[in-house]
């Protein structure tokens, strides 16, 4: 793509967007901060001009895809209505559309390798994902006496866990081409055995 792809006025997204197109075409390690210009239709040294290098541009990329993917847990989770169950496995089933969706945001996110602090802005965008699931989490119990409730981040660590396996097993594993059922029912009766298991739904 030639320079017609920059937008003056806008050469951090410009690079986020190519960046993601890379990803998607190569995955987040085997691109250069130089390939991200030239896609971005900008010279090699453009991107200094916000990054001081290609970890901070990966993480750039990944905070806006943590914001993006807490915007789509949060409407999922839609504050538990009309069931905190339904809110529940909608949440589950946003996070695989999420990764079918956006698998460059998605592959930065979870598997660009880059390291960032709790308190940098790619780490407060992904804490927020978190809270999310934590409260769709903790309204699955709140009927339950407090000495019965299981620990709300430990079960929402477990979704996130689970739909991430789903994901790497339906994309990096080829599932889809030899399982009877699909990502969603596959991840639907996961959650319902485990949550029957914690006995926050009946048998």
């Amino acid at each position: 793509m030639g320079r017609k792809s920059y937008h003056h006025g806008d050469l951090k997204n410009a690079l986020v967007e190519a960046t993601t197109r890379l990803i998607e075409q190569k995955g987040p390690l085997a691109f250069t901060l130089a390939e991200a210009a030239r896609l971005a239709g900008v010279s090699a040294a453009a991107p200094y001009r916000h990054f001081a290098g290609r970890d901070e541009l990966l993480a750039e990329v990944a905070r806006q895809g943590f914001v993006e993917f807490s915007d789509r847990l949060d409407a999922a989770f839609g504050d538990g209505r009309p069931s905190p169950l339904g809110a529940f496995i909608r949440m589950g089933h946003a996070y695989l559309r999420f990764a079918q969706d956006r698998q460059g945001l998605y592959m930065a996110m979870f598997e660009a390798g880059v390291s960032y602090p709790a308190n940098s802005p790619t780490g407060i965008a992904a804490a927020r994902a978190h809270r999310i699931l934590v409260a769709g989490s903790a309204a699955l119990f709140a009927h339950l006496p407090a000495a019965e409730r299981p620990p709300a981040t430990m079960v929402a660590n477990h979704l996130w866990a689970q739909s991430h396996g789903i994901v790497e097993l339906f994309t990096r594993g080829n599932a889809a081409g030899r399982s009877p059922i699909s990502a969603q029912d596959m991840l639907e009766s996961a959650l319902l055995i485990y949550l029957r298991g914690l006995g926050v739904i009946p048998h």
